[in-house]
């Protein structure tokens, strides 16, 4: 119900100011850099379209454009570097859902001894993987066995190794 009234004010919101909506927009106020160092491209239309809103919104309520002058200026630069230390921090974490979905192939050295919920995977490459689901597989027994881990629907990551048909559903610990 929350997100209808935060699209119906969205929309009140540009169809009140529809001329202050088309000339300023948070795209073309950024450069690629600052867009990029933002985030600001990861957002749908929809959320950039009430972003947009609630800036020209905001900009016709206090009579302030991006360049109207030394004090706007300076709360652009301050959320430009906070928008910029906040990407920073971002690419300093592991966050699965924003890591390459492209497959990977490697093995997993020493002994293999099946599936199990909890169970933690250590790549040759480095990676540590942990299983999230009930999947087992008894009886497995391996030394130094060859893994692939694909992507799947919804952000989910798949396990399987040589010589089993069965997967496990994984996430990245490391």
């Amino acid at each position: 119900m929350r997100a209808i009234h935060c699209i119906l004010i969205a929309s009140a919101l540009a169809i009140a100011s529809p001329v202050a909506a088309q000339s300023l927009r948070i795209e073309t106020e950024m450069s690629a850099a600052e867009r990029s160092a933002t985030g600001i491209e990861r957002l749908t239309e929809t959320e950039r379209a009430q972003l947009n809103a609630w800036l020209a919104d905001r900009a016709a309520r206090t009579g302030a454009a991006p360049q109207g002058g030394p004090d706007v200026d300076a709360r652009v630069a301050e959320a430009r570097e906070a928008g910029r230390r906040e990407a920073l921090a971002d690419a300093q974490t592991i966050r699965p859902a924003r890591q390459s979905r492209e497959p990977i192939e490697s093995t997993i050295p020493g002994t293999f001894q099946g599936f199990g919920q909890g169970r933690e995977f250590t790549l040759a490459n480095g990676q540590v993987w942990k299983q999230t689901d009930t999947t087992t597989l008894a009886g497995a027994r391996g030394s130094d066995v060859a893994a692939r881990i694909r992507p799947g629907a919804l952000g989910v990551w798949w396990l399987q190794v040589d010589g089993y048909n069965r997967q496990a559903k994984v996430e990245r610990v490391r």
